[in-house]
C-alpha cells in the first residue's frame, strides 16, 4: 500500500482550512491528518501526529506566522509550504518565511477565495508532494534576525579588478524550489565590478519586486526586476517578473533584457529554458550558466545548448539542493562543467574571471 504524505494545514480560516483539507484529501497520496486554527494548536497537533508536511498561513492569530515557522525550524525542522495573500506586504513576509526555511509558498486571491483555492488545487498539492520529498536543515537561532547587509559584509567579495572583461561577460542563472536563497548565497558574494546577471526563478506575479528588492539590500551588486529593453550592465542582476517570459538579445555591442507575454515553456513563466537558450544564441563564450536547486528539468536542455556554445556551467550538488531536479536533469543532459556545493560556486565563478581577465590584459 502508497504510504501517503501526511499533511497538517494551519489557517485561521475555518474556510480555508475545508479547502484545503478537501484538495489534499482528494489525492491518491496524501492525507489531511489534521487541521489548526491557530499556530498553538498547531504545535501540539505536530506533535501528536507528527505530519509529512503543513500548510501554514502567515497571517494568525495568538502567534504571527513568520514567528511560529522560525521557532518550528529552530526546534523540530519540516517541510511547510506557506500560505501567503497576494499583497505587497504578503510578497515581502513570504520572502522573510523562504528565509527561515519554508520550501515553497501558494499565493492565494484575495477576493473569490472559494473559487481561486479551487482553481490553485493541482499547484497546491504540487507544491505539498515537492516539499515531502525535500531536504530540510535545521536553521539556527540567527536566522530568524533580520539581516542587513553588515551582517554578510564577510561574504561579499572585495572587487576583484576584472576590468573590460565585465562588459563582455554574462552571468546566467536558473533555480526554482529552494532558489531563493540559493540566488541569495550567490549574489552576496558577487563584487561590485561582476559581470551582469540575468536570473530565472521560478515565481509568480506579485512577488518578484520584493525578491530583487530585498537582494538588493543585501549585495554590494544592484538587484532590480528586469525591465523590457534595459541594458545590461555590470555590477547589475535582473530578476525575471513572475507571470513573464524573460530572455536576453543584442543591441549592437550591448545585452539587453527582454521581458514579455508567451507561452508557458516547460509548464512555466518565466522559463529557465528560455532564458539559457537566448544565452546558447547571443552569448556563448561569453557566457556563465549556473544551474540551481529546482523541481524538474526547466533549463536541462538549453543549458547543454550554452555548453556546447561555449559557455563554462556551474551545478549545485546533490548534497546542498533542496531539490535535486533540474541541477540532475542538466547533469544528465551533459550541461555541467563542474558540480559544485552551492557555497563553492561563486568562489569558483571569480576564480574563473580573474584568471579569464589575467589573461586579457596580457
Amino acid at each position: 500500500m502508497m504510504k501517503k504524505i501526511r499533511v497538517v494545514v494551519v489557517d485561521d480560516s475555518a474556510l480555508v482550512r475545508s479547502l484545503l483539507a478537501e484538495i489534499i484529501n482528494k489525492q491518491a497520496d496524501m492525507q489531511c491528518v489534521g487541521a489548526a486554527n491557530d499556530p498553538l494548536v498547531a504545535r501540539e497537533m505536530i506533535r501528536e501526529l507528527d505530519p509529512d508536511v503543513i500548510t501554514l498561513d502567515i497571517e494568525m492569530p495568538k502567534m504571527d506566522g513568520l514567528d511560529f515557522l522560525g521557532r518550528l525550524m529552530r526546534l523540530r525542522p519540516m517541510p511547510v509550504v506557506m500560505i501567503s495573500t497576494l499583497t505587497e506586504r504578503g510578497a515581502e513576509v513570504t520572502m522573510k518565511a523562504l528565509e527561515l526555511g519554508a520550501v515553497d509558498f501558494v499565493a492565494k486571491p484575495r477576493i473569490g477565495l472559494v473559487d481561486g483555492i479551487k482553481e490553485l488545487a493541482t499547484n497546491i498539492v504540487d507544491k505539498i508532494r515537492v516539499a515531502a520529498a525535500a531536504k530540510i536543515q535545521k536553521i539556527p537561532r540567527v536566522a530568524s534576525l533580520p539581516v542587513g547587509a553588515e551582517q554578510l559584509s564577510n561574504l561579499n567579495s572585495a572587487p576583484i579588478a576584472i576590468g573590460r572583461i565585465s562588459t563582455e561577460k554574462l552571468i546566467f542563472i536558473g533555480a526554482s524550489t529552494g532558489g531563493t536563497e540559493a540566488i541569495k548565497e550567490i549574489l552576496i558574494r558577487l563584487p561590485a565590478d561582476s559581470p551582469g546577471v540575468v536570473i530565472t526563478q521560478h515565481m509568480p506575479p506579485g512577488f518578484t519586486t520584493s525578491f530583487a528588492a530585498r537582494l538588493n539590500g543585501l549585495c554590494q551588486i544592484t538587484v532590480q526586476e528586469a525591465i523590457n529593453g534595459a541594458r545590461v550592465l555590470p555590477g547589475h542582476a535582473y530578476v525575471a517578473p513572475g507571470g513573464k517570459q524573460f530572455w536576453v538579445e543584442k543591441s549592437g555591442a550591448n545585452y539587453v533584457c527582454v521581458v514579455a507575454d508567451g507561452e508557458l515553456v516547460n509548464r512555466h513563466r518565466p522559463s529557465v529554458e528560455v532564458l539559457f537558450r537566448s544565452a546558447a544564441k547571443v552569448a556563448g563564450r561569453n557566457a556563465f550558466g549556473i544551474m540551481l536547486t529546482g523541481m524538474g528539468n526547466d533549463g536541462a536542455k538549453a543549458m547543454k545548448e550554452m555548453r556546447d556554445a561555449g559557455s563554462y556551467n556551474y551545478v549545485q550538488d546533490e548534497a546542498s539542493c533542496i531539490v535535486f531536479g533540474m541541477p540532475r536533469e542538466a547533469i544528465l543532459n551533459g550541461a555541467a562543467d563542474e558540480v559544485l556545493p552551492l557555497t563553492d560556486i561563486a568562489p569558483a565563478l571569480l576564480q574563473r574571471l580573474k584568471g579569464s581577465s589575467d589573461r586579457y590584459r596580457v
